[in-house]
């Protein structure tokens, strides 16, 4: 009888092994494919020549900055996710020198995931492919994360241009939060704004 016991004792204890091993393996295959996923964005996004300037707006640095890479690039038009008021934004194109025929300015975004959402699916029906992503650095990293996602899954990719700021970085979970945003709303449509408070 003891001997049974003991045995089993054994088998318990290897088969909690196996399971810890397993689980640590499909936990490491899962953050391989996740960072091989994101490192081929990466690099596509590096060699897709941009269709678009696509900036999330809301400060005039960056505005500003994508109005001067416009007039380097006048071949793109410019959309403008939830910016400065809609006349402020325009004088500072037209001050450039930007046609405002060029200038796409939308308003229905509340929080970053916004941003993408409302727009992707208008910039994938113009036949938009790549685009330059334009925000503040400290705002980048989260940006980049949904908007890998979100444009990600329409094939539109992703090539990025922080505009200096004096803020300082955004906290990681900032970034996991929006990122499960925006896989959630791939999933169900719903950006699950109520989780950013």
């Amino acid at each position: 009888m003891l001997f049974d016991r003991r045995h089993l004792a054994r088998k318990d204890r290897l088969s909690d092994i196996g399971i810890k091993h397993n689980a640590g393996k499909w936990l490491l295959v899962s953050a391989l494919a996740v960072s091989g996923w994101f490192g081929y964005r990466t690099v596509q996004g590096y060699l897709a020549q941009p269709e678009a300037v696509f900036v999330l707006g809301g400060h005039e640095a960056r505005e500003k900055f994508a109005a001067d890479l416009a007039k380097e690039h006048p071949e793109l038009d410019i959309w403008v996710s939830s910016g400065s008021p809609q006349d402020y934004v325009t004088k500072i194109f037209t001050f450039r020198g930007i046609s405002s025929d060029r200038l796409h300015l939308d308003y229905q975004a509340e929080d970053t995931v916004g941003n993408f959402t409302t727009l992707v699916d208008k910039l994938k029906d113009r036949g938009i492919d790549s685009v330059y992503l334009i925000t503040s650095d400290s705002h980048m990293p989260r940006a980049r994360i949904v908007g890998e996602i979100i444009f990600g899954s329409r094939g539109i990719a992703i090539k990025p241009i922080s505009v200096p700021s004096q803020s300082p970085p955004e906290p990681p979970e900032k970034c996991l939060r929006d990122g499960a945003r925006a896989i959630l709303w791939l999933a169900t449509g719903y950006t699950g704004s109520a989780f950013k408070k």
